[in-house]
């Protein structure tokens, strides 16, 4: 039997994460939009431009798209953050100034607080749901935790506080601005986070010579 050659493998894989990844996008519009309830795969299919058979041959259901795509954000934001601090030609200023850019780029995608919100509201739903909702925000409070110490190590300074609950902390700033926005209108994460930051880093203080020799 003829087998498939290396190149046609390839473009078929680059095909369905093609697909892929247009229905991701289309349901990150859809659940903005519409909400998770009020849209249908029906929905998602048809403005990715594919068929309800497309959507069943690259997701289950629709939670399971639902946690992909929060579970990619949340990837893609902590591995940015992540690459950004490791740096080591990176001096304390330049990575402050890096938080910066990275938090301006977090208040330009309102729409994600938008889906973070959804998302825990239809966890309040559906048994899969919270189950991912409490292993997403965990693995992302314990990824921020990691961040948070690097920068405060950075800087030569101790976090006033343990870094995973300052993590728990700017999440809990983030949903709750998000949640107040009809109320206050937009009021910039990105940019209480940073100022957030910035007073905690105010209030640190230096790390010893004994804590850095054992360290």
């Amino acid at each position: 039997m003829a087998q498939s050659s290396p190149s046609r493998r390839l473009t078929r894989e680059a095909s369905r994460l093609r697909t892929r990844a247009d229905l991701l996008a289309a349901a990150k519009l859809l659940f903005v939009e519409k909400g998770f309830g009020a849209t249908s795969l029906r929905d998602i299919a048809a403005q990715a431009g594919y068929t309800q058979g497309a959507f069943y041959s690259n997701f289950a259901d629709k939670e399971a798209l639902f946690i992909e795509l929060m579970q990619s954000r949340a990837s893609a934001q902590l591995g940015e953050v992540a690459q950004m601090l490791g740096d080591p030609a990176l001096t304390q200023q330049a990575m402050l100034g890096a938080l910066d850019a990275w938090s301006k780029r977090i208040d330009d995608e309102p729409e994600w607080a938008v889906l973070g919100i959804e998302f825990e509201l239809q966890a309040g739903r559906s048994v899969a749901l919270a189950n991912a909702s409490r292993a997403l925000w965990s693995a992302h409070r314990d990824g921020f935790a990691r961040c948070i110490e690097l920068v405060f190590a950075r800087l030569d300074l101790v976090p006033p506080e343990a870094p995973p609950m300052l993590a728990a902390s700017f999440m809990a700033l983030s949903h709750g601005l998000a949640l107040q926005r009809p109320i206050l209108g937009e009021v910039p994460a990105g940019q209480a986070i940073m100022v957030f930051l910035r007073g905690l880093i105010a209030a640190a203080k230096p790390v010893t010579r004994a804590k850095k020799s054992r360290g």
